[in-house]
């Protein structure tokens, strides 16, 4: 009887922290557009892509989708895919700081992923902040489905023994 509701706990509090997270992440990016336009421009650069062109549309597409994961991780009819979404986006960020620090060999650069207020340099420590965030995301996946599926069945119960 415990284990359900531990779950169901788990779920929302990760629920709570992947929105927060995201959102923090996103505003703080707004505050600081231009800033964090120019770290996308210096990681484009770096990764030979044409920097000029690509720069606003990838900050906007960044900060975006952040904003997106929060609807998602926020409708109830969409948390799973939101949990799916966030993964990939910290997979993504936490891919692309390990290849531009061993692969491109890129000096230190601050990413700007909380706009500023919070330091964080691309890199492992980056990598490994990202990947543990998938955990979360994998509780928010696996476990809401099964809180679901038990809250519809106790309101189910409840009806039939009023």
């Amino acid at each position: 009887m415990k284990s359900p509701l531990l779950l169901g706990w788990l779920v929302q509090v990760s629920r709570l922290v992947l929105v927060a997270l995201f959102i923090f992440t996103a505003v703080a990016k707004l505050f600081v557009i231009s800033t964090f336009a120019g770290n996308v421009a210096e990681l484009l650069s770096s990764s030979g892509l044409d920097y000029e062109r690509w720069t606003w549309p990838a900050t906007v597409s960044v900060i975006s989708v952040e904003f997106l994961v929060v609807i998602l991780l926020l409708v109830p009819r969409t948390v799973r895919a939101g949990a799916v979404a966030a993964a990939v986006l910290l997979m993504g960020f936490a891919g692309y700081a390990l290849y531009y620090v061993y692969v491109l060999n890129g000096e230190p650069l601050e990413c700007g992923c909380f706009g500023g207020i919070i330091g964080s340099q691309l890199g492992v420590k980056t990598a490994l902040r990202n990947l543990a965030l998938l955990i979360p995301a994998g509780l928010i996946f696996f476990g809401y489905s099964q809180i679901r599926k038990q809250s519809v069945f106790n309101s189910a119960t409840d009806q039939a023994t009023a």
